[in-house]
This record gives C-alpha cells, structure tokens and sequence, in this order.
C-alpha cells in the first residue's frame, strides 16, 4: 500500500543498527537519524565514536553527548580545531534546547578563548563514557591532573590515553597507573609538566599492560623514568621517544628489559653506539626503526642491527652524518626482509650501500631517498634489477639520479603505484616516458620543478596510466597539450596540482573538465594564461570540486572566481586575492574564501 512503512515494521533494531554500521560517513549517519524518532534513537544506540574541537564551550557540549551517546567508546577532542554542532542538536533537542542555546550564545560571542576544555569536561566525560576505550585530548591546555584523576577513576576499561601537548602533572599520570589497568597505549608528547615521579609511578602500576609508549620534549624525563620502563614493561612493543636528557643508560634499560620491542623510533641526541648495539644484540622482535639527527653513532650500531634484527622491515635514517656505505651494506646483508627504506641528509652514504640494498632485500615496496648527494643512477639501476614489489618511490633534491636511474626502475618494477620526484634536474622526458611505457599501476604521480619534463613525459603517462593524484606545479616545459594527455587519459582524477605552469591556458581547462568529472582538487596559483573562459569549462562538468587554489593567475577576474562559487555546491576553500571577491560573492560564500594577501 502506498506511504506503508515496510522498514520500520518488518525489521528488527539488531538489523538496522547493523546497516547504521556500515553507512560510510558521519554525515550519512546524521542523516539517516533524521528520518524517524526511532532511527534516532537506534543511531545514538550505535555509535561508538565522537571527535570534537576543544573550542566553543566544550565542556557543556561534552555534557550533551554524553547524555545523547551511551555507548561511546573513543572520544578524541584536539583544541586546534574549531566546533561545529552536529545535525542531531537542532529542531529535535527536546529538553537540551537550553543547553544548546547557551551553547551556540558563547560560541557567537567570540568567546571560545575562554572556553577551552577544562577539568570539568574531563569529569564529564567520566561520568558519561563509562564504556570509554580510548581517550585523545590533543593540545587541551587548561585540563590538569585533576581532570585526569576524574577520568581515571570512573573510565576503568580504557586501553589508550592521548595526552599530547596537554599540561598534566605526576599526579594525574600516576592516578591513571593505578585506575586503568588495561592501558596499553599512552602518548606523553610535549607534555612538559611532568617528570620522572609521574612515568616511574605510572610504570611500577600499569607496566604489565602497556605496549606502546611515545615521549617528546618532556625535559624532565630522564634515564630514571627509562629504567623503569625496563624494568616493570616487560610487554612493550614500541617505543618512540624525542629527547636530548635521555642517554645510553636509558635506553640500555629498555633493550635489556623489553624483548617484545618491535618498533623503536629515537631522536637522542646524546645516544651512542653502545645503546644501539645493545638494541640489536637484544630486541630480536625490532620490525621498525628510525634514528633521527644521530650524531654521536657510527656504522658499529648498523651492523649490531643488521646481525641481531632480522626481522626488520622498516628502516629511517635521517640526518645520522657518520653513517657510511659500509652501514648500509651490513642492513642489506643481515635484514633481507626489508621492505621500507628511507635516508634523508645521511651525506655519506652513497651508491654502494643503496646498490647493496637493491641486490639484497628483493622485498622492498617503499624506497625514500632525501637530499642523498651521492646516490647515483647504477644504484637504483640495481634497485630497479633486483626490487620487482617496489610500490612508492620518493626523490628529493638527489642531483646525481637521472633518466638512466628512472628508466631502470620503469622497467624493473612494473608493479610501481606512486612516483613522487622533487628537484631531480637531470630527470626529464627519458625517463617519464619509459614509466609511462611500463608501470601501468601507476596512480600517483608528482614531479614538482623537474624542468627537464614536459608534454612529452605527460602524453606518454596519459596513455598508459590511469592516474588519481597527479602534480606538475613548476614543470615550466609542461603546457596545453600534455594536461590534455592526462585529462583523456584519467578519467579518475581527484587531484591536480599545476601551479607555476606558464605556458598552461584554457584549452588544457576544457579537457579536464570533460575528461576528468571526479576531480576534487585542484591549485591553479602563478598560472598567467588560464581566463575566465577555462574556468567556465572545467567547472562545467566537475561539479564534486571542493578545493581551488588561484592565487596570482592576473587573467582571472572577479566573474571567474564567483563562477567557480556558484557553479561547485561542494566547495570548501577558495584560495584567491582579496579584491578579486565580489560583495556578492562573499555573501555567498563568504565561509569558504580564504585570502592569501589581503593587500594585493
């Protein structure tokens, strides 16, 4: 019969909170809440997850959902970002209208600057979320040991605590050792109230569980807190820590006392060789390391790691100017599984080591080379002959790889997804046309100020690759005709970025708006030939636009940006010149145009 409900009377609550679940988005499930009193209900039932902005009295706000969402589970509040109320606070509030009211007065009075997260939020998500698992407070200023005290005694199952940037003291860490005995994961970054009383306290109550730990910038966090961490942390799996007050005695401590350590990540500027040998004599389980701005360790530490870690997989060297071919050659030799490699600024590392790599680890997926001088094209030549999985390749400023270099990783690795090269001169169309000729799953591809490359690199991408993501911004070779080689051939475009293109005009516009309807992105900024003619065409038929940069584009007027406004319903951010804004046009959408220099 018509206008018969069938839904709502032949499916069961289980049913519909099941498919609740597998709606793909926050925005649908706020919709599907507004069509009945009962989907509402059963909505609110279902959902286990809120993320707000610590700003906007989010204390009385907090109050709101608990009483809205019983059955949440991870709550995560970061004061960087600004609040807006959900859809399900509007006509259908009931008794909170007064709560909202006040809610909605502070915010449009400007006065959320007194209305960061307090300890009194934090009671409240004590009280509401007594099922809560896990709990983010990213940069939440005005919450103390207190507030944390609150929600350690009532959130008993919690299992993962944020607290970055937050100014919590020893005694609110030392309460979450005793209450939450589940706690696994706790992240301490740049949480400069603390010190070794609050960790070690924490450690002699909660160690049994945690197996993840991350601490930066945390000054008075020495050894003393290390040692205890070795010694009651017995399960601890990774371990991320940032400090120049840490030395080897710490860190001996852990490799000593944590067996299970599978991901270690330091930036310790007074660490030495004799803690990382001990971390590779030690911690056979180490999958994931990373050594940020080491100094003081040599090639010694790289083959204690490559003798005693052989399951490594991911490797990051960043800035560890004493580490030398010879380093690299003992990872290659010792950790054959690896399948993540990254130097950056590491000046003395060069061919050699890298070659020893590509005939050593054939697993390798992920290969980052950064600032890498004395790398050259025979070594990814080997890398290309020898790595057949590799996936994602990122280049900067390595002025010795060219077109032979890139060539021998398009034939080589046909299975390569992403290719992202920046200020690599002597790359140009050589070797962009062998990877168009051979990496037919390539998807993502940026060549930001390779001036070698031009229409000739992109007409062979776009014939044989369907690419997502693509950047050419300051490729000045690259005109019309080779972003009307991409547009035909990537129907599947989300992203372009083709700022700093001079010889690009409105030809390259109207192909992209017929090719390419799924395009979200796009930065069009320094671009002096595209009018408001291209403009018209591309956003004819790329109606899901959300973001267009186009700063610095002289023949672009006032009449092109309101034409990209009125014309793309999904726009979030318009990136232009102030006194190209019509009034007009800022009353209707005033919200999503932002200025670049307002004087201009």
């Amino acid at each position: 019969m018509r206008g018969h409900d069938r839904i709502n009377t032949y499916l069961p609550d289980e049913l519909i909170v099941e498919i609740f679940r597998h709606l793909g988005s926050k925005p649908s499930r706020d919709a599907c809440s507004l069509v009945c009193k009962r989907w509402l209900m059963l909505e609110r039932m279902s959902r286990t997850t809120i993320r707000i902005g610590a700003s906007g009295s989010p204390d009385v706000f907090v109050k709101l959902l608990a009483r809205r969402f019983v059955n949440v589970r991870k709550v995560y509040i970061d004061e960087r970002l600004s609040m807006s109320l959900p859809v399900q606070f509007g006509r259908r509030g009931g008794g909170d209208q007064a709560v909202i009211s006040s809610l909605k007065l502070n915010y449009e009075d400007g006065e959320s600057e007194s209305y960061c997260l307090s300890d009194a939020g934090l009671a409240a998500i004590g009280e509401g979320f007594l099922k809560l698992e896990k709990l983010s407070l990213i940069w939440c200023s005005n919450v103390t040991s207190l507030g944390l005290r609150s929600i350690a005694e009532k959130c008993r199952y919690l299992k993962s605590l944020d607290l970055q940037g937050c100014y919590v003291g020893d005694q609110g860490l030392a309460a979450v050792g005793e209450s939450c005995k589940q706690l696994g994961d706790l992240n301490l970054r740049f949480c400069e109230g603390l010190t070794d009383v609050g960790l070690v306290d924490f450690a002699l109550h909660c160690g049994k569980s945690l197996k993840a730990l991350s601490v930066a910038a945390c000054a008075r966090i020495t050894d003393v807190s290390l040692e205890a961490i070795g010694s009651h942390c017995r399960s601890l799996e990774t371990l991320s820590l940032d400090s120049e007050f840490v030395q080897n005695k710490g860190l001996l401590s852990v490799a000593k006392g944590c067996p299970l350590l599978k991901v270690l990540k330091l930036q310790c500027i007074n660490v030495t060789d004799e803690a990382l040998q001990a971390v590779g004599t030690l911690c056979s389980s180490l999958e994931v390391l990373a050594l940020y701005s080491f100094q003081r360790f040599t090639d010694k530490s790289l083959r204690a790691i490559g003798n005693g870690c052989k399951k490594l997989k991911n490797l990051t060297l960043s800035d560890c100017y004493f580490l030398s071919d010879k380093g690299l050659e003992a990872i290659a030799s010792g950790c054959s599984d690896l399948t993540h490699l990254e130097v950056n600024g590491c000046h003395n590392i060069g061919t050699i080591g890298l070659g020893s790599i590509g005939r050593s680890c054939l697993r390798l997926s992920e290969l980052a080379l950064l600032y890498c001088q004395k790398i050259g094209n025979a070594a990814l030549s080997e890398v290309g002959r020898g790595c057949k999985y590799l996936q994602a390749l990122h280049l900067v400023d390595c002025s010795c790889i060219g077109d032979d270099a890139i060539s021998s990783i398009a034939s080589g690795c046909r299975n390569l997804k992403k290719l992202h090269i920046r200020r690599c001169y002597d790359i140009g169309n050589k070797g962009i046309v062998a990877v168009g000729e051979n990496c037919k799953y390539l998807t993502d591809l940026s060549l930001r100020f390779c001036d070698r490359v031009g229409d000739e690199g992109l007409i062979a991408i776009g014939k044989g690759c369907s690419l997502h993501h693509l950047n050419v911004s300051g490729c000045h070779r690259i005109g019309d005709a080779g972003i009307i080689a991409i547009a035909r051939g990537s129907p599947q475009l989300t992203y372009l970025d083709v700022s700093v293109l001079q010889n690009l005009g409105d030809m390259a516009m109207a192909a992209l708006g017929e090719g390419c309807p799924l395009l979200k992105d796009i930065v069009l900024s320094h671009c002096h030939q595209i009018t408001d003619v291209g403009l018209s065409h591309l956003v004819k038929r790329c109606t899901m636009l959300e973001s267009c940069h186009m700063v610095y584009c002289p023949s672009i007027s006032s009449a092109g940006v309101a034409t990209v406004v009125s014309s793309c319903v999904n726009m979030k951010k318009v990136l232009v010149e102030k006194w190209k804004v019509s009034q007009r046009t800022k009353r209707r959408a005033g919200s999503i145009i932002s200025y670049l220099c307002v004087d201009l």
